[in-house]
């Protein structure tokens, strides 16, 4: 295994992260640093296990992709032999036969197609030795490269406790060499990102996707190729490798409750309890199994979307055909051939780990956070930290930034409208609270990274309800129950939207469009009663303007809505579209029932709404507003909601700059 510099295996797409910090709360390693409210990864502390690139719902987390240096290889070599992670059958469930699967592999120019799950079972013979030999102390599975960097980095003390066994892929690695020559070339196919880093004993790493990319670039199917037999030696039991308690099973080992010999833990929270507990014990006798993912079947290199239990089904599906005429002589007779070769395997420290603050540093940090009493640590997590003293150690670290704390950045927001509402008589001061009520921002983004964690849940409870609805007899009273459950669930969801859509991206896509056009076009979106009439005024001199049309017509019919359910009785909306040598004007006014006095200040507020329970969400206006202010223009309300002083009314006028570069 090689100790240099690691090549990075995770990078940010910048312009798409959006701020949901979902990518801190699942590194188990925190291996990321917010720069200006991005999330950037920091490689000398990741350990490759993926996880942020499988939770990041906009694809800003990419991994390494090594398909490019792999064709290399294969143009300039003839022998080069593909090692395929037993896990396969888990990714590629289409294939209804894995000769035809491995007939695909050929096509692309490979000499030979081994199993690793061959070296799976040469090294659980390694591990049954290592098992019968310590019985004390314990020791820590070595197979998966995230666990063992894992250890290197974060716990260095327990890295002789780590197996001194090499993983499936680099023992196959080293059979491979040993039958086929020193001068083949290996490429490993896999689930995992971290095999990528974990050793030079093979030339290149591929995931199953990066596979998925060369077959569709290569026009290879099933149907299009001749099938074939894995090139020996072929593998046993080590097929079941992949799944959770694979080793065991391959290592003919058991994981007794009564003599808690052997302990199995997979998933980013389960493995690293395994470890800090395993750490603690001093009469720690246990043997871990770990891996950092819930089995390789889940693996960050695996095609998006797969269910767990599925794919185990897929695997021990394959395994049973597989051993039904299999040739167990043949088999003993390759374990005895590959017996003397070395599959031990050496791990160093290599720590990684940050420096914890002094508490008087902790403690400044907790109190720019207002964060002065045990009370006020509501360790809410929304910021990706377990708990606000995590968040303060992080940010003193240089990792965090203040903004992130979801709490701390109401309280803000809640300042910085009660400054703009008492500075609305100074012109000076209505600016500067205005630009200080841009921070608004961050909390829609701290909003939406609530709003997509809250979708799923909320999506599984509407599908199962009415599961359980068409389930139930027509008579059933339990009917009127599951309705209001899915009624109550839909209208969590359309909050949720609402969130999404208060959390609009910090930046504006900007072209050129035709104003009046635009005004047309969005009159003709809406849908209105017959009594109510739309006048447009068009008194523009010059239409053509920079603007993100999709966001502003997001902003425009909003407030066209606002109108026509202002008018339930009918009335006049009247759109006035004009410009001067600074911005183009585009006026909504409405002869509704108006905006109350007291309600005026507050229409700009998230969740602020007069409307009935369930009719909005009082993100409506935030979102017009925050659209306004990414074009760098203004938004002015006047409102009459009293006959005797007048006819009853609300004008919003929008100013948009005329001079927006592009």
């Amino acid at each position: 295994m090689s100790h240099s510099k690691r090549k990075q295996l995770v990078f940010t797409v910048k312009d798409l992260c959006r701020v949901c910090y979902t990518c801190v709360r699942e590194c188990p390693v925190k291996a990321i640093k917010i720069i200006n409210g991005q999330a950037e990864v920091i490689n000398e502390r990741c350990i490759g296990c993926g996880n942020c690139t499988i939770v990041c719902s906009q694809g800003a987390k990419c991994f390494l992709k090594t398909v490019r240096d792999a064709k290399i290889i294969l143009k300039e070599n003839k022998k080069v032999i593909a090692l395929v992670a037993p896990s396969f059958p888990a990714e590629f469930t289409e294939i209804d036969d894995h000769k035809k699967f491995v007939g695909m592999i050929r096509s692309l120019g490979f000499s030979h197609v081994c199993e690793v799950a061959f070296g799976a079972d040469m090294v659980a013979r390694e591990y049954r030795k290592l098992h019968d030999k310590v019985k004390e102390g314990g020791s820590i599975s070595s197979d998966c490269p995230a666990i063992v960097f894992y250890i290197e980095h974060y716990h260095p003390n327990l890295v002789g406790k780590l197996a001194p066994i090499a993983s499936p892929m680099v023992a196959m690695a080293r059979i491979v060499k040993t039958k086929y020559g020193e001068d083949a070339k290996l490429i490993f196919i896999g689930p995992c990102i971290a095999k990528k880093a974990e050793s030079d004993e093979v030339d290149e790493a591929i995931t199953f996707t990066e596979l998925r990319e060369l077959f569709t670039e290569k026009k290879i199917t099933a149907e299009s190729t001749i099938p074939s037999e894995f090139d020996p030696p072929l593998a046993g039991k080590g097929t079941i490798f992949p799944v959770s308690r694979g080793l065991l099973q391959t290592a003919e080992l058991s994981e007794d409750i009564l003599t808690e010999d052997v302990i199995v833990a997979s998933g980013k929270t389960n493995f690293r309890e395994a470890i800090k507990e395993f750490e603690n014990d001093s009469q720690n006798n246990h043997h871990l199994e770990l891996l950092c993912c819930e089995g390789c079947i889940m693996g960050p290199g695996t095609s998006p979307g797969g269910k767990r239990y599925n794919r185990r089904s897929s695997v021990s599906n394959y395994v049973r055909q597989k051993l039904e005429n299999f040739d167990f002589e043949q088999w003993k007779k390759d374990i005895e051939t590959f017996s003397t070769v070395d599959l031990s395997q050496e791990h160093v420290v290599i720590d990684r780990r940050l420096e914890i603050p002094d508490e008087d540093v902790i403690n400044q940090v907790l109190v720019r956070l207002n964060k002065l009493t045990p009370q006020d640590h509501l360790n809410c997590t929304a910021c990706g930290y377990e708990t606000c003293r995590e968040h303060a150690i992080a940010i003193a670290q240089g990792l965090a930034e203040v903004e992130m704390c979801l709490p701390f950045t109401i309280e803000k927001l809640h300042q910085s409208v009660m400054e703009l509402n008492e500075s609305n008589k100074q012109l000076a001061s209505t600016q500067q609270a205005l630009r200080q009520s841009e921070k608004l921002a961050s909390m829609g983004q701290l909003s939406a990274g609530i709003a997509h964690e809250l979708n799923n849940p909320l999506g599984v409870i509407t599908v199962y309800s009415n599961i359980l609805k068409e389930e139930a007899p027509e008579d059933d009273p339990i009917r009127k129950d599951l309705d209001l459950i899915a009624e109550q669930a839909e209208r969590c969801k359309k909050i949720v939207g609402g969130l999404l859509n208060f959390a609009r991206k910090n930046q504006v896509s900007l072209a050129e469009t035709n104003m009046i056009n635009f005004v047309k076009q969005g009159i003709a979106s809406i849908i209105k009663q017959e009594s109510v009439e739309v006048i447009f005024k068009n008194i523009i001199k010059h239409p053509m303007v920079n603007i993100d049309a999709d966001q502003m017509m997001q902003a425009f019919t909003n407030l066209l809505k606002n109108a026509v359910e202002a008018m339930p009785e009918g009335g006049t909306i009247t759109i006035t579209l004009s410009d001067n040598n600074q911005y183009v004007i585009l006026e909504i006014s409405d002869t509704g029932t108006g905006i109350s006095k007291e309600n005026m200040e507050h229409v700009f507020t998230p969740f602020f709404t007069t409307k009935a329970m369930g009719k909005g969400t009082g993100l409506g206006l935030p979102m017009v507003y925050g659209v306004v202010k990414m074009h760098k223009g203004k938004i002015e309300l006047k409102s009459n909601d009293d006959p005797r002083k007048g006819p009853t009314g609300t004008t919003f006028t929008i100013f948009i700059p005329n001079d927006l570069e592009k």
